[in-house]
């Protein structure tokens, strides 16, 4: 999806600064390239028309940061998964976005929450709503975000377990973002991701905001080992190493085990038979301090990035100017992603998608209008 003007160059590597009208960055207005000719630039991607199905219900939103002197613009898409054998399959994943949090016109939350097992949706929406709740009556959370934040996770995954959900074999991720006037604090446990886009000279690179938690990374599996914990694939049960190369073990990845009961997360809300041998629900945290090349960031479920690199996710935001268009861009990339995986991989993985959700931010200028990037 590289722009079509010689004056940008590269497929997902660089973007140019003159005025022509494929990018964001090259465009004086919120007319973004057509979202439906963005299989012109890139052969690899179909009509986006051919999935309109997965394009549909992105909304959008703005609110002012009056102290760092930003405005923040911002999409969210949700996309149930195609699962062939399940038509009737609900959406695991569930997202929230709440502008002037606690009624504070410099703080505004926006979280992810992917679900898995029988009732990984129930899961994922009880997380949703409880963590939000929790974390909008803590007055520490402007003073002491870090301390509101490890307290709102653990209580939250106490009250899913004392509640009428069956957790033993079911739960969520969760990744969040708070903007707290000119600071990111990015709060996560499992899978799900966060990346900024940040001006690099004349290139929008990626920084990554989140790390996943699983068993395949090797810190991860040592802490999970000194609980006496079974890691190991699932149809090679004999595995106990693995190299860092996610790719490779795609089709069976190291899971926790207990008894019959395997996941490939080492973090994660609820799943109760597994805190037994290291499973945990204490978030990773991270402070970033905005500057002026920080352009937008992204929160999304693995939905998007099991086959999308963070690179990929901000060259295509890049492409747009309405967050709108770049949820949709993504999300129809996303589903063809998982669908030709499926294909290579066979059995394992099968002709479906996983649920996808995205949260696009982009950061602007509060004195300069809608037309002008925070740079």
């Amino acid at each position: 999806m590289a722009c079509v003007h010689v004056e940008c160059f590269g497929h997902y590597k660089k973007w140019c600064r003159s005025r022509c009208n494929c990018c964001v960055h090259c465009h004086s207005t919120h007319a973004a390239a057509d979202p439906s000719r963005v299989h012109e630039y890139d052969p690899s991607i179909a009509p986006l028309h051919r999935v309109r199905h997965v394009l549909s219900g992105a909304s959008l939103g703005s609110s002012a940061v009056p102290c760092a002197g930003l405005r923040l613009q911002y999409s969210s898409l949700t996309q149930r998964g195609y699962y062939p054998g399940r038509p009737d399959r609900a959406n695991q994943d569930s997202f929230y976005v709440k502008t002037q949090f606690q009624g504070n016109p410099d703080l505004h939350f926006f979280g992810v929450f992917d679900g898995h097992g029988d009732l990984g949706a129930q899961c994922s929406a009880f997380v949703r709503d409880r963590l939000t709740d929790i974390l909008a009556g803590d007055p520490r959370l402007w003073e002491n975000t870090t301390e509101a934040y490890r307290s709102a996770f653990a209580a939250t995954n106490m009250a899913l377990h004392d509640s009428e959900i069956d957790d033993s074999s079911s739960g969520t991720t969760a990744v969040t973002v708070l903007v707290r006037g000119d600071t990111l604090v990015v709060a996560n446990v499992g899978d799900s991701w966060v990346v900024a886009g940040v001006w690099d000279g004349d290139c929008v690179v990626a920084e990554d905001l989140s790390s996943d938690h699983k068993p395949l990374w090797e810190d991860e599996r040592e802490r999970l080992r000194q609980y006496g914990a079974m890691v190991s694939g699932e149809e090679d049960p004999n595995a106990r190493s693995w190299s860092d190369d996610e790719e490779t073990y795609r089709p069976d990845p190291p899971r926790l085990w207990v008894r019959d009961f395997g996941l490939a997360l080492s973090r994660s809300f609820g799943d109760s038979d597994l805190e037994s041998v290291g499973l945990i629900a204490v978030p990773e945290l991270k402070v970033v301090k905005l500057t002026a090349n920080h352009s937008f960031f992204v929160v999304a479920s693995d939905g998007v990035f099991d086959f999308l690199s963070s690179q990929a996710v901000v060259d295509m935001v890049s492409c747009f100017a309405d967050p709108r268009d770049a949820c949709s861009a993504i999300a129809a990339r996303s589903y063809q992603s998982w669908l030709r995986h499926g294909r290579r991989h066979g059995r394992r993985l099968g002709r479906r998608t996983d649920d996808i959700t995205i949260i696009i931010v982009q950061l602007k200028d509060l004195a300069e209008g809608d037309s002008t990037t925070y740079r």
